[in-house]
Parts: structure tokens; sequence; C-alpha cells
């Protein structure tokens, strides 16, 4: 029989025993010794089923086939553009992947993303030597305009974006925003300026009191307190994620 010792979002240090016996088995951020299964960071402890995982309280993102992203356009060649990940890797967004348009040969690549532009895009391909590219073809992917963009822990993106959307939803619903959360860490507002603070302030609170339990309710209360606004519909079980 197995024996877990720590419990759900509880944070652990590198080498804390997480559980004992053979019917656990460990997951991302936890290995085992022997019978033993001991946190490999310090993190948050996530249960799956019989898996056993710590997510890290903090970290630089990688850039992973199948990612939406927020990439800021760096630079334009004559294939196409040179994008910023928020990671140690830039990223290619090429010609043939940039837009349903066609692209005639030496039109002005800046009339469609100019530097300094942020994009919505996808991570198509990731080699070995972390050379990535990038896609806009997809629904949803297309060029920010205005709004505000800042930066969250990409740990914490799963429990900001809620389960099949939902945490980001009810933020959406309170504040009028529009909002993209992409999975490198940065986020995108646009509304009205004083519900794009209060949409800013929501996120930074779910960021830091992602691992505390409650966090839905508590979300849900800050969010009818700040607009004065009843969220309707809105359910701890519904909302509930794990990171």
């Amino acid at each position: 029989m197995s024996e877990i010792v720590v419990k759900e979002k509880e944070i652990v240090i590198p080498g804390q025993l997480l559980a004992k016996g053979m019917d656990t088995f460990p997951a991302s951020g936890s290995y085992r010794e022997k019978e033993d299964i001991f946190s490999g960071r310090v993190g948050v402890v996530y249960i799956d089923g019989r898996a056993i995982k710590v997510i890290p309280l903090s970290g630089a993102y990688m850039p992973k086939v199948g990612d939406v992203i927020i990439a800021k356009v760096i630079d334009i060649t004559m294939s196409g553009w040179r994008v910023e990940t928020n990671s140690a890797y830039s990223a290619m967004l090429p010609l043939k992947d940039a837009t349903s348009e066609y692209i005639q040969r030496g039109a002005d690549l800046s009339s469609y993303y100019a530097i300094g532009d942020h994009v919505v895009c996808k991570i198509t391909n990731v080699t070995s030597q972390k050379l990535v590219d990038v896609a806009m073809r997809d629904p949803g992917l297309k060029k920010l305009s205005g709004g505000r963009i800042f930066s969250v822990n990409t740990n914490k993106v799963p429990r900001i974006i809620g389960k099949k959307g939902s945490m980001v939803s009810m933020i959406k619903q309170a504040t009028g925003c529009r909002i993209v959360v992409g999975q490198n860490g940065l986020v995108w507002i646009q509304g009205e300026t004083d519900n794009e603070f209060i949409a800013v302030d929501t996120i930074k609170k779910i960021e830091k009191e992602s691992h505390i339990s409650g966090l839905t309710n508590r979300i849900k209360e800050y969010l009818e307190e700040r607009t004065q606004k009843k969220l309707e519909g809105v359910e701890e079980n519904e909302l509930h994620t794990k990171a």
C-alpha cells in the first residue's frame, strides 16, 4: 500500500518526502528512490490519480509545439518575421504561415506586421537545436491592437485560464474586457481603462494565490466587490483546474 505524506497544493522543497510505497508513481518534478517518492524542486504538489507531480513556483518558458503564445515582432527578413517568444529562443514566422492572404514578391512586409507589433501565434515546430517556427493561420490567431500586455509566471497560466477557459471567462464576464492568455506567460487585455486595471489586478491575484485552496470563490468575491456586479453560474467545482 502507498501513503501520500503531503497535501494537495502543499509547497515542498527539493528532497522532501512526498509518498511511500509502489502504488504511487512520480511525475514531473518528483523522483523515486527505492519505494519512496521525493520532490525534485521547490514547487506545489498536485496529485493526478496515482501520479504525484511538483509544479515549480517559478521558471522560464520553454517553447512547445502546439502552444498558443503572444509574441513580439523583432525583425523582418526576406522570408518572414522573427518574433520574441518570452523565452531564451526567438521564433520564425514564415510568409506562407503568416496570413491567409497571398503576399506578393517584394511586398512591404511591415504593412502586415511591423517591428514592435504583438501577435497571437501557434508554435508549429521546435528542433533539437531549439529553432522555433510559429504560424498564424488558425482561427483566433491575429495581430493585437491597443490594450496592454504584461507578463505572469508561465507555471500559473493553466490556473489563470481555468478548466476549459472558465477562470478567464469569469474575468471577461465581470470586466467586459477582451483577454488573451499566452502559454508563454504574456497576457493581453483590452477594455475600458478602469476595467483593464481590475482585470490585471485579478490575474495578478490568481498568480499570487494559485496554490491556496478556495481560489475560485475568492476570485469571484473579489470581482464582485471590485465591479459591483453579481456573477451568475460560477461554481467552484466547475472552475477548478490543475496546473
